[in-house]
C-alpha cells in the first residue's frame, strides 16, 4: 500500500459520476484523495457522496471561513503529491490556459508547485473546436500531462466522436504512472462493477470469447503453437460474466484455470475453435483475444516421426488455417452485434491493426506490441490501443484484468448508446 495523497477538481460534466468510482479504487491503493467540487460540478455530484467516499472534507467555495482561516487554497495544492483533473471541461482547460483564479479549483491550479493531470471530457465538437484545441497545446507547453478524451457515443443522442472521459482503470493507470507507482494491482479491484456502465450492465447478453494458443499436430507428440498464455482472453471472459453476461470461453490449451461463471469449451486446433465458436451462436458480442496459428500440418503422422542418424530432416508441408475472427465477422445472421478482435503484433501495431479492422470486418481491433522486451506475451500486465472506425485510443500500461474491466465497461458502454439512440 502506498500513502500518497492527491486532490481531484471535479469538473461539472456528466462524466463526473466515474469520479465517484475513481475515488474508491484509488482509496483500494492506499492513495488518499481530497476533492474539489467546482459549482458547475456539484450539479451532478454531491459533495456527501463525495465526502462518503473520499473520508475526507470536499471544499467547494474559495471564500470558506473556516478554511481559509489558514488560507486553505494554500494548503490544498501543496500538501498533495498530484492534482487531477477530471472531468476537466472546456470551461476549466480555458481558465487553466488564461491563468484565471476566480474560484478555488483555478485558484488551487494557479498555486500549485505539484505535478497536474487532467482528463477532459466534453462535446466532440467542443474538443475539436480551435480554441480548446489551442488550450490544451498550451497546457501541455506548461508542462500539464493532459489524458487525451476516448472516443464514442455520447450522452447526447447522434453525437460520438472524441471527448467521453476515459474509464475508470484507465484513469487509474494513468494516475499510478504520475504518482511513480508500478506493480500489479489489487487482486480485490475490478473497477467498473459499481459505475452505472458496471454491474448487471451486460444482463441479458451473451459474450463469446475464444482465448489462449492453439495446438496444430505434426505427429502424435509434436506441434505447431505460439506463445499465448491465454491470461488476457480468460480475464475478459471473467469480466464480462461479473458484469452478468452469459460467456462462452472457447479456449485453446492453457496452463491456467476457468473462470468461474463462465461455460468453458476447450479445443485444441484451430479448426475445432472455429468449430466451438460457430456452436456457441447467436451471440451479441465476439471477442476474439486467441492467437490461432495461421497454417497446419497439411498432413499430420499418426506415428512419431522418428529422427534417423544421417537422414535429412523431414520436411512438413503446411496448410492454411481457417481464420476463426474473419468466419464469425463475415456478414449474415448469425453475425454478433460487435466484433472484437486483437492483433498481437511486433511492429508497426497501430498501422497492422488497422489493415485488420477492414480486412477481418471487426468493429473493434485491440492492439499490442508482443515483442519479446515488452514481456507482454505470458506476462501479467499489458499496454493496448484500441482500434475503430473513429480513431485509434492509446491506453496506458495495466494489469490484464484492468484491460478487461476497461474493454467491457466499453462493450457496456456502447450497448447502452446503442439503446439511447434506438429510443
Amino acid at each position: 500500500m502506498t500513502h500518497k495523497r492527491i486532490v481531484l477538481i471535479i469538473g461539472g460534466g456528466i462524466a463526473a459520476y466515474k469520479c465517484l468510482d475513481l475515488i474508491r479504487r484509488l482509496k483500494e491503493r492506499g492513495i488518499a484523495v481530497r476533492a474539489v467540487l467546482t459549482r458547475a460540478g456539484e450539479q451532478f455530484v454531491t459533495p456527501l457522496s463525495v465526502g462518503a467516499l473520499s473520508n475526507e472534507p470536499v471544499f467547494t467555495n474559495l471564500f470558506d471561513l473556516d478554511s481559509e482561516r489558514e488560507i486553505g487554497h494554500i494548503r490544498l495544492s501543496r500538501d498533495a503529491d498530484l492534482i487531477v483533473v477530471a472531468p476537466a471541461t472546456a470551461d476549466l482547460l480555458a481558465k487553466m490556459a488564461g491563468g484565471h483564479a476566480d474560484d478555488l479549483a483555478s485558484t488551487v491550479l494557479m498555486a500549485t508547485d505539484k505535478p497536474v493531470l487532467v482528463a477532459p471530457a466534453m462535446n466532440p465538437r467542443m474538443w475539436l473546436h480551435p480554441a480548446t484545441q489551442r488550450n490544451v497545446a498550451q497546457l501541455k507547453a506548461d508542462g500539464i500531462t493532459v489524458i487525451d478524451p476516448a472516443v464514442g457515443e455520447m450522452a447526447e443522442r447522434g453525437e460520438a466522436g472524441p471527448g467521453r472521459l476515459p474509464e475508470v482503470p484507465v484513469l487509474v493507470a494513468h494516475i499510478l504512472t504520475a504518482l511513480g507507482i508500478s506493480g500489479p494491482e489489487p487482486a480485490a479491484s475490478h473497477s467498473g462493477l459499481d459505475t452505472p456502465g458496471g454491474r448487471a450492465a451486460l444482463t441479458g447478453r451473451h459474450v463469446l470469447v475464444t482465448s489462449g494458443p492453439t495446438h496444430e499436430p505434426i505427429d502424435p507428440v509434436r506441434y505447431i503453437a505460439n506463445r499465448s498464455s491465454g491470461k488476457q482472453g480468460h480475464a475478459i471472459a471473467a469480466a464480462a460474466a461479473r458484469a452478468g453476461a452469459r460467456v462462452t470461453l472457447v479456449s485453446g490449451p492453457v496452463h491456467i484455470a476457468d473462470p468461474t461463471g463462465v461455460e468453458v469449451v476447450h479445443v485444441e486446433t484451430a479448426q475445432q475453435m472455429l468449430d466451438a465458436a460457430r456452436r456457441a451462436l447467436p451471440a451479441d458480442v465476439g471477442v476474439f483475444t486467441a492467437a490461432v496459428a495461421d497454417w497446419r500440418v497439411a498432413a499430420a503422422q499418426s506415428q512419431k516421426i522418428k529422427k534417423q542418424a544421417g537422414a535429412t530432416a523431414p520436411k512438413l508441408t503446411l496448410a492454411e488455417n481457417p481464420d476463426v475472427l474473419k468466419s464469425i465477422a463475415a456478414k449474415g445472421p448469425q453475425r454478433p452485434g460487435l466484433i472484437v478482435g486483437f492483433a498481437a503484433e511486433t511492429d508497426n501495431v497501430t498501422a497492422y491493426a488497422a489493415g485488420k479492422l477492414k480486412s477481418k470486418n471487426a468493429d473493434w481491433i485491440v492492439a499490442n506490441d508482443v515483442s519479446p522486451a515488452t514481456g507482454i506475451m505470458g506476462g501479467d500486465r499489458n499496454r493496448v490501443h484500441l482500434v475503430s472506425a473513429e480513431g485509434i485510443e492509446d491506453w496506458p500500461e495495466m494489469s490484464k484484468d484492468d484491460v478487461a474491466e476497461a474493454l467491457v465497461a466499453r462493450i457496456a458502454a456502447h450497448f447502452r448508446a446503442c439503446a439511447d439512440g434506438a429510443q
